[in-house]
């Protein structure tokens, strides 16, 4: 099984970007963490992280044939890209949205997902936690097909 892990905008300051929302640890940090969890279970995973839309939809145009599944933290494209949406619905790969945060209890802005209804699930708030939920996640879905 190989798992995709994409990151969205800003997600590269995660350690010292808003530390009370987000925490204390890095996206590196956060990537060690899942590929050690990921070896416990036989999966492959990538990561990836872009701060540019296009390349997030390039990424999941590339990742069909290739990968199992997604794992995605859209970051603020999470509420605002209809171009991101409409790759994940165009390659048909079974993808897990996943927020550090919790969005429904910040902005009202924040509380929308573009993205969501095109996922097989949603995962927020619970911390780098929210990344192992999501490998888990879209393990047990890809081995329930």
């Amino acid at each position: 099984m190989k798992i995709l892990f994409l990151n969205g905008p800003n997600l590269n300051l995660l350690g010292t970007r808003e530390p009370d929302k987000y925490g204390t640890q890095t996206l590196k940090d956060i990537e060690i963490f899942i590929k050690e969890e990921a070896k416990k279970h036989n999966i492959e995973v990538e990561f990836y992280q872009s701060n540019i839309e296009g390349e997030l939809v390039n990424k999941i145009q590339e990742a069909k044939n290739i990968f199992d599944g997604i794992v995605m933290n859209p970051a603020a494209y999470t509420h605002t890209s209809v171009a991101i949406r409409d790759a994940i619905l165009a390659v048909s790969i079974p993808t897990v949205e996943i927020h550090i945060s919790n969005i429904h209890t910040r902005e009202e802005f924040r509380k929308t997902s573009l993205t969501a209804p095109a996922c097989i699930g949603q995962i927020t708030g619970f911390g780098i936690n929210s990344y192992k939920l999501g490998l888990i996640a879209i393990s047990d879905h890809l081995k329930s097909l």
